[in-house]
């Protein structure tokens, strides 16, 4: 960063556009998020599509489960956009629970929807991610692309490596998903990637009410 020749200080311009100001402007989200959501209580993230429609089973099987684990006490998380993300904003509202939608700054695709009555607004990505896994009791992966991908697969590494506390991962929807965990046996088991008791950190179901039901186990056992 060149010196103003005038005053010799740095001007403000190169501060605000430099790595410095990126650095405060990453911990003002890490302090907004942080202060919208820690004192709220027993929460769920559930992650999936942009692009699921409302008439699609997927939209209509997580908003189902968005208000059973609503009408259990738990507020739901989601990424704030539309498709399932929109389906389970809109059936925690119903359920009467708080509906809060993480959502992210995207040149396409992502708007904020409707049902969510907290709704928070990322730039980055990694920050975002920090408050799906901070503050849920169980993460719960509907169908979706890329996005909800990465957000499996770091959770499960998190876990993994014991970088965040145990607790359910369920994939829902076994037709979906039955490729991507055959893939998964047959190749990271196979040539050792990964060991047997890894595929333990994961659950794969189709019934809301059986989720709802893993969840609710898993908690009381841990005492959460």
């Amino acid at each position: 960063m060149e010196k103003n020749h005038s005053n010799g200080i740095y001007p403000i311009n190169d501060f605000k556009t430099g790595e410095s100001w990126r650095l405060f402007k990453i911990m003002g989200e890490f302090v907004e998020g942080i202060d919208a959501l820690y004192k709220l209580g027993p929460a769920v993230s559930i992650f999936g599509s942009a692009r699921t429609n409302v008439d699609h089973p997927y939209y209509q099987k997580a908003e189902t489960l968005a208000a059973l684990f609503a009408q259990k006490g738990y507020s739901v998380i989601t990424g704030g956009g539309g498709g399932i993300m929109e389906a389970a904003n809109k059936g925690a509202a119903r359920g009467g629970a708080e509906s809060i939608g993480l959502n992210i700054k995207l040149p396409f695709e992502q708007k904020p929807n409707p049902y969510a009555t907290m709704q928070i607004e990322f730039k980055y990505f990694f920050v975002r991610k920090v408050m799906f896994l901070k503050y849920a009791q169980a993460y719960i992966i509907m169908p979706g692309g890329f996005g909800t991908l990465d957000e499996l697969f770091e959770t499960i590494t998190l876990i993994q490596t014991k970088r965040i506390r145990k607790m359910p991962i369920i994939l829902v929807d076994k037709d979906y998903w039955k490729g991507l965990i055959h893939w998964v046996k047959n190749k990271f088991l196979e040539e050792k990637m990964i060991s047997e008791k890894d595929l333990d950190l994961f659950h794969l179901l189709d019934d809301p009410e059986d989720i709802v039901r893993v969840v609710e186990k898993f908690n009381k056992a841990a005492d959460v």
